[in-house]
């Protein structure tokens, strides 16, 4: 009996030598606090909610501005709330030297300001506009994060991820300058229509405005889907991709197979980043924007 205590003994100050050694590590990730200006439907201005999440390193960095989705019911959009810094998706940037910088755009969780993506009504919406006001938070965003003393503002990426992605879509249409990427993963609007998979508020329209960001849009876009997106299904996807690309604008397809049950959760799914983060890491060298080496800790 002695002997197990002098064990446990051992074992509880090894283990309060680790602790104190944990506590005294700087934590891998810093993150702060960032309120973003922006215009509200009539004019007036608005105070957006946003967090920066950064290496420990001060040097100036690559940042990449991460544009979320827009959930079913106003009461969703009240409570949306951005993801930690310890994230699968932000710990893939940040392991490799980016400032991540999230927003919540007008009407969502603690953002001022009025919900301005609706698209109307389903029998003739206006994804355009939608898009467009998104996008008009996004630069926001851009602005924001671009005037941080520790972001490089020559290597901007913008991605998003459903309506975020389409408002990506509808930025890039905007002629945006100083970006050096989009990354629009599984973009569109009137996805899964009283909650049912792959039905869609006139699909149609929703091609025709991927149409019309397309015709304006200089910046090539790495477009990111899946083959089981419960939102928008390849068929849609594909008529999508083509509108964009027929009316002139530039476009990197990549399909990234099956994710899970619906792949239109890929961006911020468990190990979705297996799937995106060769094709992304590829795309943004391809564009010449640096990124460190990640650790073999990072997942």
């Amino acid at each position: 009996m002695k002997v197990v205590h002098r064990d446990l003994a051992r074992l509880a100050v090894a283990s309060l030598a680790i602790l104190s050694a944990c506590a005294l590590q700087p934590p891998a990730w810093r993150s702060a606090a960032l309120t973003v200006s922006a215009k509200d439907d009539d004019g007036s201005a608005v105070q957006l909610v946003g967090k920066v999440c950064r290496p420990a390193a001060d040097a100036k960095s690559p940042v990449v501005i991460i544009n979320h989705g827009s959930p079913p019911s106003a009461r969703q959009r009240l409570t949306e709330a951005m993801a930690a810094c310890d994230d699968e998706a932000l710990t893939w940037f940040l392991s490799r030297g980016f400032v991540v910088v999230q927003v919540l755009r007008r009407g969502y969780g603690e953002s001022g300001g009025t919900w301005a993506e609706d698209y109307g009504r389903c029998s003739n919406p206006d994804f355009v506009t939608a898009g467009l006001e998104t996008a008009s938070d996004i630069d926001a965003a851009v602005k924001a994060a671009t005037a941080l003393p520790y972001v490089d503002p020559s290597h901007v990426v913008v991605l998003g991820q459903s309506a975020g992605a389409w408002g990506t879509l509808a930025y890039g249409s905007l002629g945006p300058s100083g970006v050096a990427a989009l990354v629009a993963v599984a973009p569109g609007r009137g996805g899964h229509r009283s909650d049912i998979p792959n039905r869609n508020c006139n699909p149609e329209h929703l091609v025709a405005a991927a149409g019309r960001f397309g015709s304006t849009s200089p910046m090539e876009v790495l477009w990111l889907n899946t083959r089981n997106d419960r939102y928008f299904a390849p068929k849609l996807v594909l008529n999508m991709q083509q509108a964009f690309t027929r009316a002139g604008g530039k476009v990197t397809v990549v399909n990234l197979g099956s994710y899970d049950d619906d792949g239109h959760q890929i961006f911020f799914g468990d190990g979705g980043s297996a799937m995106w983060g060769p094709v992304v890491a590829a795309y943004l060298t391809q564009k010449h924007v640096p990124m460190a080496l990640p650790g073999p800790e990072v997942r």
